[in-house]
């Protein structure tokens, strides 16, 4: 097969590169020709040269949603296979899904869904989680773009004040014991990370001076894990999901079902799983 991987809108060879190798590499190592395309070009001339669409780097489509979501009505519309299904791809693309989750009895972060004119929203939000520290961001964002640390008498920052937004309550756990990130291909648990923020800052992501270190996914936060796979509107090939333990038990932070980092670094198989996973899908 021709697949086509969706690489970053803006290209840094240094940071992005790597990543997109190793991915080639799996699947040209299993006999398949791999064509790398920004996802914002990805017009409809390429989509009928390829026999699949691999999302797995189209980072930074949260910065041109209306585009971002085009493109997935076009594949879906022209019937090209993708691995994760466009179905899949747009529900992770907005954030309320944590509240949709939430209802289905998945221990996820308190999530509120509001937006950034609405009047008092710091202080309704602190009312309603019963605390101060409350953690903002857009629903549709990723890498921490938008992402800030407020109290209930701070003002709203000016760049999130037009826009759809989730509040939640801010979590201390994540400075002291990180974000975890168990990854799952087919359903299957393969492996785990935490991501620990820098000093003085409490976003996890490498852009912001996070780090990272191997571990053991314990057994608490895999059931919570897999609950959450549970209940996505249709089984994803490949998944990251983020969770923040707590000593109330694991809470679900993030479903990253489109474009994750997923650690193939550490993986026990070099990413093996990852590639079956998505293969099965397009055979």
């Amino acid at each position: 097969m021709r697949l086509a991987i969706l690489t970053p809108s803006e290209w840094d060879a240094q940071f992005y590169a790597g990543e997109l190798e190793r991915q080639r590499a799996l699947f040209e190592d299993a006999g398949h020709e791999v064509v790398a395309c920004r996802w914002n070009e990805a017009d409809d001339a390429f989509l009928r040269s390829v026999d699949a669409v691999l999302p797995l780097i189209a980072w930074g489509y949260h910065l041109d949603g209306g585009r971002w979501f085009d493109l997935l009505d076009r594949i879906a519309f022209r019937k090209v296979p993708c691995v994760n299904d466009p179905a899949i791809l747009r529900w992770n693309s907005d954030k309320a899904y944590l509240s949709e989750l939430g209802d289905k009895g998945v221990a996820v972060v308190p999530t509120l869904e509001a937006h950034g004119e609405e009047d008092g929203l710091l202080a309704r939000a602190a009312t309603t989680f019963k605390t101060d520290k409350l953690v903002v961001k857009p629903r549709l964002s990723a890498s921490g773009e938008g992402t800030y640390a407020l109290s209930a008498s701070d003002e709203l920052p000016e760049d999130v004040r037009d826009r759809r937004l989730i509040v939640q309550p801010f979590l201390p756990e994540i400075l002291t014991g990180g974000e975890m990130s168990l990854l799952y291909f087919d359903g299957r648990y393969s492996h785990a990370a935490v991501k620990r923020a820098k000093a003085g800052e409490f976003r996890v992501q490498p852009e912001f001076g996070g780090s990272e270190e191997q571990v053991e996914a314990p057994s608490e936060a895999r059931k919570v894990a897999e609950a959450a796979l549970a209940c996505a509107p249709l089984p994803p090939a490949y998944a990251r999901v983020d969770l923040v333990m707590t000593d109330k038990g694991p809470l679900l932070m993030e479903l990253e079902l489109i474009e994750p980092d997923m650690f193939l670094r550490y993986a026990p198989d070099d990413g093996a799983a990852l590639r079956k996973a998505v293969l099965m899908r397009l055979s």
